[in-house]
């Protein structure tokens, strides 16, 4: 069952689900639309190693845009940041950026209970395509949790994407242990 709405709203009434800043005119029948932030960022090395610490660079997407390449791999982040203290939240590209050529995640489209942060989005394109701060990349839908949750995301010990951070946040794979 994905949450309406209304239901999105009761959510936001009772402090469920925090989107900063909020529009109601974002709100769909079923779904937040979000927008692609300022930064985006790159990886230093063009091999990246699990196990190692791979480095970024973040860049501000200037005012006339930014133009995507195929083959390479950028990451951005969300202009929203959320929190979902009772609900399984899911990020999904919006049509209109599919049909552009534009992939925002490659693997990581859902988000924990207790997540609050911004997105971090895996963004790759199949041709290249001009890209603006600001312009629709996604929407959040959310799915509602059965029975209690024991260990929410921002309580973990081992969570490796916590704290609020509005720039594009690097793999952090190497701090697993294999």
């Amino acid at each position: 069952m994905i949450l309406s709405d209304k239901s999105i709203l009761e959510e936001i009434e009772k402090g469920n689900i925090v989107i900063e800043p909020y529009d109601r005119s974002n709100l769909g029948s079923n779904s937040y639309d979000v927008h692609l932030g300022k930064y985006l960022a790159i990886y230093n090395d063009t091999l990246l190693d699990a196990r190692k610490h791979n480095t970024i660079s973040h860049f501000e997407i200037p005012e006339e845009g930014y133009v995507l390449q195929p083959a390479s791999l950028y990451l951005g982040v969300t202009m929203e940041y959320t929190e979902t203290h009772a609900h399984v939240p899911f990020l999904e590209g919006k049509s209109s950026t599919g049909r552009l050529g534009i992939d925002i995640h490659a693997t990581a489209g859902k988000g924990d209970v207790g997540f609050c942060n911004a997105w971090t989005l895996e963004i790759s394109c199949v041709q290249p395509v001009r890209i603006y701060a600001g312009m629709p990349i996604g929407q959040l839908i959310y799915f509602p949790v059965l029975g209690d949750v024991i260990n929410p995301y921002n309580s973990k010990e081992n969570a490796k994407y916590t704290g609020r951070n509005m720039k594009p946040v690097e793999s952090m794979m190497w701090k697993n242990k294999f």
